[in-house]
């Protein structure tokens, strides 16, 4: 391969990745995806490639498709709550994410919605939704008609139902509210908690059973304050928090002197905290320890 295909290739390798990630909820995953599309780039017969964009999309969802199929086994089989691994995006990872309705796409919310989907109507909302493509794109990506891209389209949209993300905070009213967070869950400031929480406020925790973690959710203020209040206020006395954004909104990652342990998303609805999600298993944090390090 000369190093004007390797160059052509890397000018797409963001846009690929931010593919891949949308559809398998993982980053490392992610990686391994774009890292094969690569080796298929550099083994093809690109003669008759018209649009190199389009013939990577469609070589990246086709391996996304296959890994879909096997992942679904090992969810199943997957102790406790499964979250998608965190991505830091104030570096740009997942694309530019300026308007509400980007930042939704990559949320944790969403990306657990989406395991809703079977593997191709993943394909089908990821494509459309994300990176705007038109039902015939999608068509000549899939190998499906319009008509049936159409179907599996709209089938994905009711399956998803997507919280509704009106009244979202600013991002520096999220950093308030992340900063009193842990603030309060620290001082054990059970009343500062009660005023940050929705009422209908639920936490989950992803461990892997690799470490202590939840395996179900804590659903409704009182009992996540008291959660909070215990076990948590414990075990965060020893951690470094610091506010990064993740996944599009303001989280926490928590460190055990230079070790990242933990990070907690929040999503956040009305001016107040909604839904937190704790992802401990340190095999989902490779990725986001790795874009802390970069200078």
């Amino acid at each position: 391969m000369t190093t004007a295909s390797a160059e052509e290739f890397e000018s797409h390798r963001s846009r690929l990745f931010g593919l891949a990630y949308r559809m398998l909820g993982s980053a490392d995953e992610a990686e391994d995806t774009v890292q094969d599309a690569y080796l298929r780039f550099s083994g093809a017969d690109r003669s008759g490639v018209e649009n190199l964009a389009a013939w990577l999309a469609k070589v990246v969802t086709n391996l996304c498709l296959t890994r879909l199929t096997s992942a679904r086994a090992r969810r199943e089989q997957y102790v406790g709550a499964w979250l998608p691994e965190p991505v830091l995006t104030s570096d740009g990872t997942l694309g530019p994410l300026e308007s509400a309705e980007r930042r939704d796409a990559v949320s944790m919310a969403v990306l657990v919605l989406l395991e809703r989907l079977t593997p191709t109507e993943r394909a089908v909302y990821v494509l459309r939704e994300a990176f705007g493509y038109g039902h015939r794109e999608i068509a000549g990506v899939l190998d499906v008609s319009e008509a049936n891209s159409r179907q599996l389209y709209g089938r994905a949209v009711r399956r998803v139902a997507a919280p509704e993300s009106r009244f979202a905070p600013t991002p520096e009213r999220q950093e308030e509210l992340v900063t009193s967070f842990i603030t309060a869950a620290r001082g054990g400031d059970l009343a500062g908690l009660e005023k940050l929480l929705a009422a209908d406020a639920i936490w989950w925790g992803d461990g892997g059973g690799k470490v202590t973690a939840t395996r179900r959710p804590i659903e409704g203020r009182e009992k996540v304050v008291r959660f909070l209040a215990g076990g948590a206020q414990k075990f965060a006395a020893g951690l470094d928090f610091r506010v990064v954004e993740v996944n599009g909104a303001s989280g926490l990652a928590a460190w055990a002197d230079e070790t990242l342990v933990g990070v907690l998303a929040f999503e956040y609805r009305d001016g107040l905290i909604a839904r937190m999600r704790a992802v401990v298993n340190p095999d989902k944090l490779d990725f986001l320890r790795r874009q802390l390090r970069r200078p």
